[in-house]
């Protein structure tokens, strides 16, 4: 990355100290999601030929066949919690799909690009081969809010997608998982169902086969339909739902852990620089990987997946609608791992 490009993003960010560390993030707009400023390290070539920076923590990614006679079992000096500032959260024990914390967590509530990952998932179910071509079309291209190159709504600091560009399946899914783009999500979405609306209707059905029955997809990016915004919802259980399918797909869980990715136009003539949103990487060993959301009637969405200090067993947790959300997911953890023990 250029110095003119360091120095947009230094002159667009906000700087701040956090657990002794500076960093540098920029604020929310339209459906921005917080994005996590590049670091100095060099960009290392990893996964298919694309360029990535993976956090090395020793965190484990692959699946595994636990146990199902491991239960969460509540301790008998566990605290009373709660998460004040969430309108709904849930935390979910992944293997035995117990329920270790809820408030209303069966809400209909807008979740924004918490959608992706079920966009996502379905990619993944549907495609083998993550190298097959998508071509980009103008919908994608004039997609609102966070987009490829634009980390928030009307502030755009590196190369967008153009009409006609093709990416690899695998390089838009860094974009839409990584760095929550609306266009990368669309382009995938309309190449396996043609329209958004043709998409919704495999999303909608796939969410009902995973017993998702309060939820209700509307696009592929998570971005509400004008006028019907109150149509398109789900909750913060069925998010943990889809979110323990989606655990069967490594692929995806490696790709929330990348810090940073370059990717490239199949004929090399462009390329873009994708930052993750993910507050906590680096932060938690523990950490499997997260999904942000932000839409104005949505608020702040997030969902995270996290395996105990000390052993591999997993829960989820989702707040929906939570202005402290990296705050509410790391309590949800300590208090998860502090309160139960699974026998």
């Amino acid at each position: 990355m250029n110095l003119r490009v360091l120095a947009t993003i230094f002159l667009g960010g906000v700087l701040w100290l956090n657990a002794g560390e500076l960093r540098l993030f920029w604020g929310s707009f339209w459906n921005h999601e917080l994005v996590r400023a590049p670091e100095t390290t060099p960009i290392l070539p990893v996964l298919s030929q694309m360029e990535t920076k993976e956090n090395t923590d020793p965190v484990a990614l692959e699946n595994r066949a636990f146990s199902s006679t491991y239960q969460p079992v509540l301790k008998p000096s566990a605290s009373k919690f709660a998460v004040p500032t969430a309108h709904s959260a849930v935390i979910i024990d992944i293997d035995s799909q117990e329920t270790l914390f809820e408030n209303d967590a069966d809400d209909h509530r807008q979740v924004a690009s918490l959608t992706k990952l079920m966009t996502a998932l379905i990619v993944v179910e549907s495609i083998k081969d993550l190298n097959e071509v998508v071509t980009i079309d103008k919908e994608a291209v004039f997609a609102e809010g966070t987009r490829v190159g634009c980390p928030r709504s009307g502030y755009c600091i590196g190369e967008r997608l153009k009409i006609g560009e093709q990416l690899r399946v695998e390089d838009l899914l860094k974009a839409a998982l990584m760095n929550s783009a609306n266009d990368a999500a669309i382009a995938l979405g309309k190449h396996i169902g043609t329209t958004q609306s043709g998409f919704a209707t495999i999303m909608n059905k796939r969410a009902s086969e995973l017993g998702m029955t309060e939820t209700h997809f509307c696009t592929p990016s998570g971005l509400e339909l004008d006028g019907h915004e109150h149509e398109c919802y789900s909750s913060a259980r069925d998010i943990a739902k889809m979110t323990i399918q989606a655990l069967k797909y490594d692929v995806l869980w490696q790709i929330m852990r990348f810090e940073e990715a370059q990717i490239s136009s199949i004929d090399g003539k462009y390329q873009h620089d994708i930052f993750n949103t993910d507050e906590l990487l680096g932060q938690m060993p523990n950490l499997i990987g997260t999904k942000t959301g932000f839409t104005p009637l949505a608020g702040r969405t997030l969902l995270a997946v996290a395996h105990h200090p000390e052993s591999n067993h997993r829960v989820v947790a989702v707040v929906l609608d939570d202005q402290y959300r990296w705050q509410s997911i790391r309590s949800m953890f300590d208090w998860s791992f502090q309160s139960f023990s699974w026998q």
